[in-house]
């Protein structure tokens, strides 16, 4: 027998396999007896003992092969796994549809045929696909040429953990897509879950072991999926379901998300069979409802049900927001509710002094966890519920959402009276309330432990300083133990203060100050977002660093001038003053500059700098630099950078994964740039 033959044999029998496998795990459907799928698979492996050289990585006998991990690498999203904007009743879900209807209209010509004055302009109705929000952890799986190269999870949504060798063990996850005609380079995002009957098993077997169960599937599934070693993925009863792509590149998919949703099918991969397409609001709601009322029936758990605009192009003209596309939303099944005793409040103060009062409980399983705290949000709302200690309360949980108590249920006979403290409960300083607002804050500043340990974490974070090494405990132990005091002791620790801390090895410590001097070379965005300005988030600490250009003119300004930079209104112009006001802040700023932190010179917007007055967007990904790194080297030149296309925008530079911010500059004749022109761009005018 020649070596081809013998190819073409393997190449067969992993072909069977695959499609039993997926008729099997995908579609429910059994074609083959299990005696006669074990033969299969034993010739397979048979012939891959017998033929070594000859083993694909997508082969069945191929799903756990890798020895366990040492830890997860991150990965680096390339297209953003956004999150969805929710909605928890039908009049959000009709302010929803009127948005994409007011948006879409705009879009769309005005008929010129007279209507009837006495009557109301009828709507149009909207396409939308449904499907049910599964109760899982979303994941992306990258296929090359037909072949799944990479999984990872969801993350912050721009960076995520690679866990390839766990999803190959997913019998839903083909390893190899079925069919032909795929695009060379393929992105499926989806929800790894645990259907309720292996949950079940799972947690009886467990229990038979003596080893401790899950709570809920979800948890189950996170548990497994982030398991080190991959063997013991596999024996978990994981499966996938997908809901979208990402990047796609070299190979076209239809116009219509349900479309494309067919199609992964086709390619083998897992949908939901309760995936609808829905005209209008009306429909949508309908399909709620019956959702809602099958949900307890439904082999797997959900939580709501997800619309999308089913036509590209339409989601295309909507656009996004910051965080959530505008042509998408989960509607949440009503919050489960349990009723429990309020046994004490506790306050905690926040890093920027908010004071939260939260509800100590008798413990209660809401949602598929035991709650035992639940936030009381503010003084106001404990007035408004008439709240007191030793109610009885009914605790509402919704998904990911802090628990919290909604109302009285049953006045305690010997019921205590909440009494707001009137100092910071952590270092005893004056709490005050500004008006218009429902939160009182300590007015310690840094000054106040609660307030130091969290303004210092966000301080290191890796969008700010981004000082590597330097966790949470860590910092929690410098705090306690007195070691600093203020973001600035940071630059002053020696090395033998960190070696004689309990677990902080030589070299830790060392890499720890090496992570420290690094980052003294920044921005003066990232400083200025660093220093966690209240409001003052990244986009603002930006556009702030570009107008000022130093530190120096921006302690000097006033009110007036901040309201004239964009992303800056009267309440972010407010606080701003209060930070570069407040003498202590001063102080800080001070010494940090003095203990070497700076930035480029050039982050001015003078005349003279050479892309000053342009307006620059950077999108998809990059290979040399982050988009983040780029944007900063961009305003440094002077450049104003923004986050969508418009008219005024003066130039794009499009990395791998730009959609529809390409096309959009396409439409505007605006100029296209590689990374490979962006570098020699910058490198001409640095």
């Amino acid at each position: 027998m020649t070596s081809i033959s013998i190819s073409q044999q393997l190449a067969h029998l992993r072909e069977q396999i695959a499609l039993h496998n997926h008729a099997y795990y995908v579609l429910n459907e059994s074609t083959i007896t299990d005696a006669d799928y074990d033969l299969l698979m034993r010739q397979l492996q048979e012939l891959e003992r017998e033929y070594p050289e000859l083993v694909d990585a997508t082969s069945p006998t191929q799903r756990v092969g890798a020895k366990p991990d040492q830890g997860f690498q991150t990965v680096d999203h390339p297209i953003p796994m956004l999150s969805l904007d929710n909605a928890f009743s039908e009049d959000e879900m009709v302010d929803f549809d009127r948005r994409v209807s007011d948006r879409l209209a705009a879009e769309s010509p005005v008929s010129d045929e007279p209507g009837d004055l006495f009557s109301e302009p009828e709507l149009p109705v909207w396409t939308y696909c449904g499907e049910p929000k599964l109760d899982g952890l979303a994941v992306s799986l990258m296929y090359q040429q037909g072949k799944l190269v990479r999984g990872a999870t969801r993350g912050d949504g721009t960076q995520g953990e690679d866990i390839t060798q766990n999803v190959r063990t997913i019998k839903t996850i083909p390893l190899q897509l079925l069919g032909k005609d795929w695009p060379d380079i393929l992105e499926v995002r989806g929800e790894v879950y645990m259907p309720k009957v292996g949950f079940e098993n799972m947690n009886e077997r467990l229990r038979h072991q003596g080893e401790k169960t899950y709570i809920n599937p979800r948890n189950a599934a996170s548990g497994a999926l982030r398991q080190l070693d991959p063997a013991i993925t596999a024996v978990r009863p994981l499966e996938f379901c997908c809901y979208s792509v990402g990047l796609v590149e070299g190979g076209a998919l239809p116009a219509s998300h349900f479309q494309i949703l067919q199609q992964l099918q086709h390619w083998g991969l897992k949908i939901n069979a309760e995936t609808r397409l829905l005209k209008g609001i009306s429909e949508c709601m309908d399909y709620f409802s019956f959702l809602g009322d099958k949900r307890d029936a439904l082999p797997y758990d959900i939580d709501g049900v997800v619309f999308k605009i089913d036509n590209l192009e339409q989601q295309r003209q909507l656009g996004f927001v910051s965080r959530a596309p505008r042509w998408a939303i989960a509607h949440k099944f009503p919050a489960q509710e349990q009723t429990t005793q309020l046994l004490d409040v506790d306050f905690q103060v926040g890093r920027t002094g908010a004071i939260t009062p939260v509800a100590r409980l008798e413990p209660v399983f809401v949602g598929g966890v035991t709650v035992s705290n639940a936030t009381l949000h503010n003084q106001d709302e404990i007035e408004r519920l008439d709240v007191a200690i030793g109610d009885k309360v009914v605790i509402r949980r919704a998904g990911d959402v802090i628990p919290q108590v909604v109302r009285v249920e049953i006045r305690g006979s010997d019921r205590r009276t909440i009494r707001f403290p009137t100092a910071c409960p952590v270092c005893d300083s004056e709490l005050a309330r500004i008006e218009g607002e429902a939160v009182v804050r300590c007015t310690a500043g840094l000054y106040c432990k609660a307030q130091r340990k969290e303004g210092i974490k966000h301080f290191v974070s890796r969008k700010a300083l981004n000082v590597d090494g330097l966790g949470d405990k860590l910092i929690d132990i410098l705090v306690d133990e007195n070691l600093i005091s203020g973001v600035a002791d940071l630059f002053r620790l020696k090395l033998g203060t960190l070696v004689n801390l309990e677990r902080m090895a030589e070299k830790s410590a060392r890499n720890v100050l090496a992570a420290l001097e690094k980052s003294k070379t920044t921005t003066l965005g990232k400083f200025l977002y660093a220093l966690g300005i209240r409001e003052v988030g990244e986009t603002t600490a930006r556009n702030l660093a570009s107008h000022f250009g130093d530190i120096d003119k921006l302690l000097l300004t006033n009110e007036e001038e901040l309201l004239e930079i964009q992303d800056v209104g009267p309440i972010v112009a407010r606080h701003i003053m209060s930070f570069i006001t407040e003498p202590h802040n001063l102080e800080q700023i001070e010494q940090l500059i003095e203990l070497g932190i700076q930035w480029p010179v050039a982050e001015n917007q003078a005349d003279d700098l050479p892309l000053s007055g342009q307006t620059w967007v950077v999108t998809g990904k990059l290979e040399a630099m982050t988009r983040e790194s780029a944007q900063d080297r961009l305003i440094a030149l002077g450049a104003k950078v923004s986050g969508s296309v418009s008219k005024k925008t003066t130039q794009l530079v499009a990395g791998p994964g730009a959609g529809s911010k390409l096309k959009k500059a396409t439409e505007l004749d605006i100029p296209v740039m590689d990374e490979a022109g962006l570098l020699t761009k910058l490198g001409e005018l640095e």
